[in-house]
């Protein structure tokens, strides 16, 4: 009897969902993947879209899934540097997955209440 192995990049799993969820490990790669779902974006779009990222993360995470075969970087040669992401074709086969799990997800959605302005205090004088 043979053990069935899974190999992706060089590093080998023991089942299919060990490889998936590696993929994805990391805070913001999810979010990325969901960010570039809906087309290609520069890196500065991405910045503002994906709240509470920093630069040196950002560039980490598009950096491994880059790697990863999930997202292409396109790089056009003019100045300003212009450097676009998307999804490469392995990185679109992952979308039906990623739909079922933010629709899963979405059960747990609550909403915020919207941040009121802090209010103005006004200091108090005796000599009124």
């Amino acid at each position: 009897m043979s053990a069935i192995q899974y190999e992706f990049n060089g590093k080998q799993y023991q089942c299919p969902i060990e490889l998936s969820v590696s993929l994805f490990s990391g805070k913001w790669k999810t979010t990325i993947i969901c960010k570039l779902m809906d087309g290609t974006k520069r890196y500065g779009e991405l910045k503002k879209l994906i709240d509470g990222i920093n630069h040196k993360m950002l560039a980490e995470q598009l950096r491994e899934l880059e790697q990863a075969g999930i997202v292409n970087r396109k790089v056009y040669p003019v100045v300003p540097p212009k450097v676009e992401y998307a999804l490469t074709e392995l990185g679109e086969q992952l979308t039906p997955a990623v739909r079922l799990l933010q629709q899963w997800g979405s059960q747990f959605a609550t909403e915020l209440p919207l941040e009121s302005p802090a209010p103005i205090s006004v200091p108090l004088s005796a000599d009124r």
